[in-house]
């Protein structure tokens, strides 16, 4: 059974960085996890969660308008670790954040932000907190 845990979530200011971090385990295979698709959701409080980011299985990233520019998603196989590196922070990107995973050995090259119910598997969480 994949299993994701987000850590790396904290309070800043404004402007400030942080990384968010989403380590993997329960793939079979290294080439089961690298071939996944994967991305960071993030949810505020009376609001719908939101796709941020998504890797691709070929490993191409695309980001939802919001983010662009200052959010960056990458992933390092052989750590089984999915990374958010977030900077130039605003308010408005304080929320809850997910990592999420597709169905074990399902690829998709699309660089569609999807939604929630097309990824199989989902961490716990991590509070962001920007101030101003």
């Amino acid at each position: 059974q994949v299993q994701l845990v987000e850590s790396g979530g904290g309070s800043v200011q404004a402007g400030r960085s942080l990384r968010l971090s989403c380590a993997a385990s329960g793939y079979t295979y290294m080439s089961a996890y690298s071939g996944a698709y994967m991305g960071w959701f993030r949810q505020a409080p009376g609001k719908e969660r939101e796709g941020v980011a998504v890797i691709n299985s070929a490993g191409r990233a695309n980001y939802a308008d919001s983010v662009k520019d200052r959010f960056t998603i990458s992933k390092v196989n052989a750590k089984y670790t999915l990374y958010l590196q977030m900077n130039s922070l605003k308010p408005e990107d304080t929320a809850i954040y997910y990592c999420a995973a597709g169905r074990y050995g399902e690829v998709w090259y699309d660089l569609s932000l999807l939604p929630p119910t097309s990824y199989a598997y989902w961490g716990q969480g991590t509070q962001v907190t920007v101030s101003s």
